[in-house]
């Protein structure tokens, strides 16, 4: 039997990286060129948002993922809770992404059971960095993780969000941002909708506006699909901590965006 033991510290990413770096979020270990062609037949998520409302933060993913220019699969997790108080809303190459999050979830975990305390939120987010640096070289061919991360501070009693490039930079912005391919029209209906001191409900209805618009506009982004009953994963931090949005109010915040649209409130939408 193996024994995880050359590692001392503190860090899950790392014990991996040391002992079993074949089960890292990433595609390092294949030859130069074995990924050549490969970006375009791997399903690829799309739009994500995340912005601060009265309380929190939240954070909101569209369903749909992308091959080329196929649908891959139209029921994609994008928006994950990683732990008591944090977030992680994926865009870009699924398979890693989705692979990244849940590894940031074990790392997060793994350290609170091994110092006692849970790892400060900002420092949560320098994690996610270190994981998507390692990824550098499989996005370099075509299959980058480009997340957004979010979360409530329980030290500043606020909410904070982050978003990234493919060397792992980090950048903390303090209103909204959006990422993806639908995320320049998400970014510009954020720039419409969202004020300071939005309410919980509020902030539900303007990430569906944000995530209609840009699935009105870009072609891979998913929207509301009510004949299939699929809804964006909306989910909000604050310091109670995570609670996801239900499918019903995601429902009728979006059925509440068609009758205005409609210049109809009581009208039916379908």
């Amino acid at each position: 039997m193996r024994f995880w033991n050359s590692y001392q510290g503190s860090s899950f990413f790392e014990m991996l990286k040391t002992d079993s770096p074949e089960l890292l979020p990433q595609l390092v270990s294949r030859q130069p060129g074995d990924l050549a062609g490969l970006a375009s037949q791997v399903p690829h998520g799309t739009t994500v948002v995340a912005f601060k409302f009265d309380g929190g933060v939240v954070v909101a993913g569209d369903r749909l993922a992308t091959a080329g220019m196929q649908v891959a699969s139209r029921d994609v997790q994008k928006v994950f809770r990683t732990d008591n108080h944090s977030m992680m809303a994926i865009s870009g190459a699924a398979g890693p992404s989705i692979e990244m999050a849940r590894i940031l979830s074990v790392e997060l975990e793994h350290y609170e059971k091994i110092e006692g305390e849970a790892l400060e939120l900002e420092g949560k987010a320098n994690k996610l960095s270190q994981m998507i640096r390692q990824n550098l070289p499989a996005a370099m061919q075509g299959l980058a993780v480009i997340p957004l991360f979010a979360g409530f501070d329980l030290r500043r009693k606020a909410g904070r969000l982050w978003k990234f490039d493919v060397t792992g930079g980090r950048y903390e912005e303090t209103e909204f941002d959006a990422t993806g391919s639908g995320g320049l029209f998400a970014r510009e209906s954020l720039k419409q909708g969202w004020h300071a001191g939005l309410s919980r409900d509020e902030s539900i209805s303007t990430a569906v506006v944000a995530l209609t618009a840009a699935a009105d506009e870009d072609r891979a982004t998913g929207g509301v699909d009510l004949q299939r009953g699929i809804f964006p994963i909306v989910m909000c931090a604050t310091e109670s901590g995570i609670d996801q949005v239900s499918e019903a109010d995601v429902e009728a915040a979006y059925r509440a965006v068609l009758a205005r649209r409609s210049g109809s409130e009581g009208g039916n939408a379908s």
